[in-house]
């Protein structure tokens, strides 16, 4: 499989090139040249089969002429390695619960593979590969465990001051080794501009081989169409496609939800779910995309005003906006709305939401509203613990903190605090050697 920049300015380049590079040099993002069909006999007999051979069979061709059969396989059982279990909410609404992996995110399927693939492709050659990554919350913590301890990679992460919960910011702060934090006096916005304008200076890319891990890297957005394939497994009423409603931010993960309908998974309408950062839903009335200043709001991974990833749904849709409009629909749900959400869910079905869920959930609401004969399901992204002050204000109750968290919360924050100014980070880049020596 080869990909394009969707600038198309740069020469098509295997997943391989595509994965170290991150970014294409006219700073497009990759496509896949060719989208492939999914297996007939995948979707016909999918309970048959274990999550590991599906998202083996998902992953197989978009890595093709870079992963061997034999490593892919590897690779997708080390990412796929704990549960994604699709729960029964009530009778119209199930949750896809993503939190099961190491670090409570859904993330940690994306970064996972990506973690091995880079690895893989790296083990053989002397240079030094420096991951650089933005979040808004939860990307960092599941990059910097992914790619804990891999040898011949660096990870720097920005982040922004007081815009994460608790939970993240330990997440991303206490790992040490190969991973850093810088602490960003400003938004999350202002940390993916920084990031953006790395890559594009020659000076800093000179000295440094840099590559992304945010879902704009190739192997970070494709596999998390793997767990959309786990969810129609569990999916009981295989004669009616689901609704899907995820929530949406950077709009990486609905991408490759849409991604594996288009392909062949029997998925019905998506619905993407804003907060008020919600460029998407004003172009979906307008057709007008118009980035913005970010809002901060108490779904913080959601918080970002110039989403980089909606440009691949175009893409996925040939630039026709009516079939993606017949495909695609957006609700905006507030922090007021967000919190009774939290709290209605759990006193009629005893289901503990976390804000990004909660999001989700009042727009699919709103969606079965209009569509009465239809059921679907959310996708839960982070465990309700890493939003501590919002779950517990709305349902009374504490949050419980997993067991695999009690040590790290005790750990010691390492980060350092810089300007949101490019040249602040252009300086710690130049200086990066230096520091770890």
């Amino acid at each position: 499989m080869n990909y394009y920049s969707l600038n198309r300015q740069s020469p098509i380049v295997s997943f391989k090139e595509a994965t170290i590079q991150g970014q294409a040099p006219d700073k497009g993002l990759y496509f896949p040249e060719k989208l492939p069909e999914v297996s007939k006999e995948l979707i016909k007999n999918i309970e048959s089969h274990s999550d590991t051979e599906i998202a083996f069979e998902v992953m197989k061709p978009y890595v093709a002429g870079s992963v061997s059969d034999e490593d892919l396989y590897h690779i997708v059982k080390e990412t796929v390695n704990f549960p994604v279990p699709l729960q029964y909410v009530n009778d119209s609404v199930s949750s896809l619960e993503l939190f099961h992996g190491p670090t409570l995110a859904f993330k940690d399927v994306g970064a996972r593979f990506m973690s091995r693939c880079l690895g893989h492709f790296l083990k053989n050659e002397d240079r030094e590969v420096t991951v650089l990554v933005a979040t808004s919350g939860d990307t960092g913590g599941a990059v910097a465990n992914g790619f804990y301890g891999v040898d011949n990679v660096n990870v720097v992460i920005l982040y922004p001051k007081g815009r994460v919960s608790p939970v993240q910011e330990k997440q991303l702060t206490t790992l040490g080794k190969n991973i850093t934090a810088l602490e960003v006096e400003g938004s999350f916005d202002d940390c993916q501009r920084m990031v953006k304008q790395a890559f594009a200076d020659k000076e800093i890319n000179e000295k440094k081989f840099l590559t992304s891990a945010n879902s704009i890297n190739v192997a970070r957005w494709l596999p998390q169409q793997v767990y959309y394939f786990l969810a129609y497994k569990q999916w009981q009423q295989k004669d009616m496609q689901p609704a899907v409603c995820v929530p949406s931010g950077n709009f990486g993960n609905i991408c490759a939800g849409l991604l594996a309908k288009v392909t062949g998974l029997p998925l019905g309408h998506f619905i993407a779910a804003c907060n008020v950062n919600d460029i998407v839903s004003h172009y979906l009335q307008t057709q007008e995309l118009k980035p913005k200043e970010t809002t901060a709001t108490l779904s913080n991974a959601m918080d970002v005003g110039n989403p980089s990833n909606f440009v691949r749904i175009i893409e996925l849709f040939h630039k026709q906006f009516p079939e993606l409009k017949s495909n695609l629909s957006s609700y905006t749900i507030t922090d007021d709305e967000t919190m009774k959400t939290i709290q209605n869910v759990f006193k009629e079905f005893g289901y503990t939401l976390d804000p990004h869920g909660a999001v989700a959930y009042l727009a699919l609401e709103k969606y079965l509203k209009d569509h009465a004969v239809q059921k679907g399901f959310i996708l839960e992204t982070a465990h309700p613990v890493k939003f501590p002050d919002a779950v517990e204000s709305a349902t009374g109750k504490q949050v419980e903190i997993p067991s695999s968290l009690n040590e790290m919360m005790q750990q010691q924050k390492q980060s350092t605090l810089i300007k949101p100014e490019f040249g602040a980070l252009k300086n710690y880049l130049n200086n990066e050697d230096a520091k770890r020596g």
